[in-house]
């Protein structure tokens, strides 16, 4: 088995699926080898940005209520120019401790596990349904599980679903049954070229712009301090809707008025919120704001806030089935109910549909992302075993 586990392994990780690329080859191979363990297979198709992009579905046993979902994703974060590799990120290599490379964590590791999990089960004792979903593009924004996950019962091929998930993102076996959503939208001010010795006959955008940013600030510090006892419990370290202003560009040179600025804004909201509201609100406040340049007040500037890019939320109730296998499969190996993952997943995605969903999985978030990634070897060598039970414990008869 664990034979069969390094080549699927060092196969995934040699496809360069980096989410700008297509990852079509990568699902291809996936969709080949689950075909050749009998499971019934389907592919979406579809493009972003003129790129090939595939979701896998794959299906054993039989369309009755119950079963489970496992679900993890193809694409990859980028490794091209990030310092600190001193490694072929394209190449699986293991050695006493650790098995390395490109996703080997985040999460092409937990996929193999699946891949060899796949191999050993005995179709013929599934009494529920065993869907394997392996998509695009989760590292841009979850965009493949938001395509595939209206088309499931079609791409399974019956209904109802399973209405339990397991996410195998890495958690170093910790069990998270909730994590917070993403939004971003970009905000652009607006002004009047000119030249700097005279700054009332135009309006400096970024000056605008720096008002802008005060209310979003302010308003940023009024979401720290709404704290709900739910979410401290579930995020402890941030129990609000944490506010990021993350890139911000304008002007061209030093003797010139701008006349355009950008900011980048993203914020996390709490699951079981509106996760437009926080946007709407920023829209509200910066039309009700003086937004005028200092330097040539006559006039307000004009801000626009761009149309935002949602991930779901996600939170799953306690004491669900897939909680209960996993506590008793991995035992003292797992915190057993974490809390909220500080990462989204296609759990929110699968959340929309009344998927509940848990996140856990082999790899270790202080690896994923990072030069060198890696997996323990002990840990990615058991999931297979740990596959295989959970299945068992939820899929098969008895």
């Amino acid at each position: 088995m664990y034979s069969y586990l390094h080549d699927v392994a060092r196969r995934l990780i040699a496809f360069d699926t980096v989410s700008a690329a297509s990852n079509a080859a990568a699902a291809a191979y996936l969709a080949g080898e689950l075909e050749r363990h009998g499971f019934r297979v389907a592919c979406q198709e579809y493009e972003s940005g003129g790129v090939a992009k595939v979701n896998v579905v794959a299906t054993a046993g039989p369309p009755v209520a119950g079963g489970l979902i496992v679900s993890g994703h193809v694409d990859v974060v980028p490794f091209a120019n990030q310092a600190g590799w001193t490694r072929d990120p394209l190449v699986f290599a293991v050695d006493d401790v650790r098995a390395y490379g490109r996703g080997t964590s985040d999460m092409k590791g937990f996929i193999a596990q699946c891949v060899a999990a796949a191999a050993a089960i005995d179709h013929h004792r599934l009494a529920r349904p065993l869907v394997f979903l392996f998509t695009a593009d989760e590292e841009i924004g979850c965009c493949g599980a938001r395509r595939v996950v209206p088309e499931l019962p079609a791409l399974v091929g019956h209904a109802p679903l399973p209405t339990l998930a397991w996410i195998g993102e890495p958690t170093a076996w910790r069990v998270h049954r909730a994590h917070k959503g993403i939004v971003v939208f970009t905000v652009t001010a607006h002004g009047v070229a000119g030249h700097s010795s005279l700054p009332e006959r135009g309006q400096n955008a970024i000056a605008v712009m720096a008002r802008a940013i005060a209310v979003i600030g302010a308003y940023q510090t009024e979401l720290r301090a709404a704290v709900a006892p739910a979410s401290a419990a579930d995020f402890p370290e941030c129990p609000y809707t944490a506010l990021n202003l993350g890139a911000v560009a304008g002007g061209s040179a030093d003797n010139m008025i701008a006349d355009r600025c950008t900011l980048t804004v993203s914020y996390r909201p709490l699951p079981g919120e509106d996760p437009l509201a926080v946007h709407a609100e920023i829209g509200r406040r910066i039309a009700a704001a003086d937004l005028r340049d200092p330097g040539s007040p006559a006039a307000p500037g004009r801000v626009d806030v761009g149309a935002p890019t949602v991930v779901a939320g996600m939170r799953s109730p306690r004491g669900t089935g897939l909680a209960a296998a996993l506590a008793a499969v991995l035992g003292d190996r797992i915190t057993a109910d974490a809390g909220g993952a500080p990462f989204a997943t296609d759990g929110g995605e699968l959340a929309r549909a009344g998927i509940a969903g848990l996140v856990c999985g082999p790899g270790e978030l202080e690896q994923a992302h990072q030069p060198n990634e890696s997996i323990a070897r002990a840990a990615f060598e058991e999931g297979v075993d740990v596959i295989r039970r959970v299945v068992e414990r939820l899929c098969a008869a008895g």
